[in-house]
Formats: structure tokens, sequence, C-alpha cells
């Protein structure tokens, strides 16, 4: 059996070169194509996460991998361990030169997440996490916040793409945590707002319509630093239910009660 050791390696060196590959051409003229309306994918995300998958079929051929651009390329539904593999969160930041995007990997052993890392090459930011080991940011232990209160609350969220057709709902909880906390942030990667929630920059986030390579990793590493994670409900994280609530878990009871009664408005 391989060891987890040598599996976070894995995970760390394919984030890290991912991250090189980014840098190569960010700012270059790229081939863009639309998989929605506002739904982009470049070559560079077809290049990285091609490149990973040859990675894992020579080294773990018993593996399945499951990538956003290349989802059923080599689906093995017996596989016991699942890499989880999002080649650029942020695809729309990185085509627009918008410099906050990253690259997010997690490893899932019998269902359940066992590793992730998120690395940030524009501020060369590795972000890792082991379940039961903690999580760390460039080696240095992370911890989130302390905050208590909403008020005292620096949020996060994103939108999905299908929100020209879904404003109304998206807006009603955006207006209702800004009318609660501090300030709110939109930044346009989920990977690094989970990870600036486990790191304490922010204090919670929320989004929904995600896909498992969004939040995989993320989850794990805010879950590892102490924070909590669950649906926007409440209910236990699950990261195919397409949503995430994460926070310090000080302030997590008032964010449930702002998304119930801001979804009981738009009722």
């Amino acid at each position: 059996m391989v060891s987890k050791t040598v599996l976070l390696a894995t995970a760390i060196e394919s984030v890290l070169r991912a991250g090189d590959m980014q840098l190569a051409h960010f700012n270059d003229s790229v081939r863009i194509e639309k998989k929605g309306v506002i739904d982009l994918v470049t070559e560079v995300d077809v290049a990285i996460e091609t490149a990973f998958r040859e990675t894992i079929a020579e080294r773990f051929p018993e593996h399945e991998v499951l990538g956003e651009e290349l989802q059923n390329a080599g689906a093995n539904s017996t596989a016991t361990h699942v890499w989880i593999f999002d080649p650029i969160d942020g695809t729309t930041n990185y085509a627009h030169g918008f410099p906050v995007f990253c690259s997010s990997l997690a490893l899932q052993i019998d269902g359940r997440t066992q590793l992730g890392a998120i690395y940030d090459p524009i501020r060369r930011e590795l972000f890792t996490a082991e379940k039961g080991g903690g999580a760390f940011l460039n080696g240095l232990p992370l911890k989130v916040s302390l905050a208590e209160a909403l008020i005292d609350s620096l949020l996060c969220t994103g939108f999905p793409y299908d929100v020209h057709l879904n404003y109304r709902q998206v807006m009603n909880m955006f207006e209702a945590f800004l009318t609660r906390a501090r300030a709110v942030r939109r930044l346009g990667s989920a990977a690094l707002d989970l990870c600036y929630v486990a790191a304490g920059r922010l204090d919670g986030f929320w989004e929904e319509r995600l896909q498992p390579w969004d939040i995989a990793a993320g989850a794990l590493i805010v879950e590892e630093a102490g924070g909590c994670t669950t649906t926007l409900d409440g209910s236990p994280f699950d990261l195919h239910l397409g949503q995430v609530l994460a926070s310090n878990g000080l302030i997590h009871s008032a964010m449930i009660e702002t998304i119930s009664q801001a979804n009981a408005v738009q009722k």
C-alpha cells in the first residue's frame, strides 16, 4: 500500500507543476472556449489536467481521476482512490489577467477526503492538509480566526455560472450578509476562498452550485485548521451536494440563520 506521505508528495508536486504552467502562459494570448454563457476553459486548463492524468496513470494506474475538464477520461468506478483535480480554479480571472487563481487537488480514499493541496502561484502560497494531521501554509500551521460576531467578520462568497438566471436568490443572500457583516468580498476562486478561511484571513465563506473539484481540497484544509464546513442549512458537508458553508466555527450558527432568513424572503 502506498503511504500517505508519498501521496501527499505527489499532490504537492502536481499543484506546483500546475502553477508553473499557469505562470508560463499568464497574460499570453491563450485559446479560450466557452462551456456555458460565462463559463470558460482555456487551453492551459486542458494541458495541466492532461499532464496530471499522465502522472497518475504512470504512478498509480489503479487510481481514478475526477477532473474539471476531462471528467470521464480513464474513469474507474471501482477505484478506492480518487484524485479530484481543478487545473485552474478561477479560470475567468486567469483568462482576464486577474491574478487570483490556483490549482486544487484532493485525494479521496474509500469515499473520504484524506489529503488536499492548493497552490497560488502568484503569491507562491502552498496550502496543504492531511486528515487528522492539521493544515499548513508553506509548511507553517494554519488556524482559523477568532471572530465571534458577524459584524466583526470579513466574509466571502461566489456567484454561480447561471447567476443571470437566478440573480434574485443570489442577491438576497448577498444583501443579507452585507447588512450584517463588517464586509463581504467576491474573489472568483472557491478554493482560495476556503484557504483564506483556514488562514484566518476570512471568517466565513458560502457558495452553492459548485462542483467537487471546486471544494474538495479546500473543505479539508478548513476543517484541519479548526474551522467548520456544512451545507448552507447546516447539514453535514458533502462535496457532491454542490454547496458549502465554511467558517471559523464561532459564527457558523449566525451564518446559517442569515441564509435561512434570506431564503425565506425569496419564497
